[in-house]
């Protein structure tokens, strides 16, 4: 778990500006021997949570407005394959303005716009099991947890901890079987003949 004093987070009303800047200076700051994060908490007045910003939701912002993304996706309702589907979209997006004048029109867009509010799913207790955080990881596809104590949250669990942890036990469990297996061979070696197979 990451305490929430080491995230990322913003205040409501804020820009993406704002938000992108923040993510980075939370990443500068977080020990670089562990994953770095992905998102920003987006905090009210009395600094509650409200959403989350992800990598993916920053993106969405840089779409341009004036097209339709939903009528085209339609299309494949009725017959048309992916491939040309994709087509449209790409030929769309060409005409649409330079990267550059999309990051400055999004940079000054509110946090709140694009921002993903938690579920009640997306919560969970600080001294629940693991494995109950992963069974909410991944029947919400969510990539992190909001940690609460007495339902004020203390931190973030993020899907690459939880993943780090399993495949630290998966780890620890083979090296465990590794070393019982050698025990045996060791044993049956000096115990003398192995009369259970007559």
């Amino acid at each position: 778990m990451v305490p929430l004093s080491e995230y990322a987070t913003v205040a409501v009303g804020s820009t993406l500006f704002d938000a992108v800047l923040a993510l980075e200076k939370a990443q500068a700051e977080f020990d670089h021997t562990k994953y770095k994060h992905r998102g920003v908490l987006i905090l009210d007045k009395d600094k509650r949570v409200v959403g989350k910003l992800g990598q993916l939701d920053v993106l969405r912002a840089l779409e341009p407005k004036d097209e339709s993304p939903a009528e085209i996706n339609e299309l494949s309702q009725f017959g048309f394959s992916s491939s040309f589907v994709h087509r449209l979209r790409k030929q769309q997006r060409l005409k649409a303005a330079p990267l550059k004048d999309l990051c400055s029109n999004a940079s000054k867009l509110r946090v709140e716009d694009f921002m993903q509010a938690p579920s009640e799913g997306e919560f969970i207790e600080e001294d629940a099991y693991l494995d109950v955080a992963i069974m909410q990881l991944v029947t919400g596809r969510h990539i992190s947890l909001l940690v609460t104590r007495k339902k004020e949250l203390i931190g973030i669990l993020r899907m690459t901890d939880t993943f780090a942890a399993v495949f630290h036990t998966m780890k620890d469990c083979e090296i465990d079987k590794a070393i019982i297996r050698n025990h045996h061979e060791k044993i049956g070696k000096t115990a003398g003949p192995d009369y259970s197979k007559n």
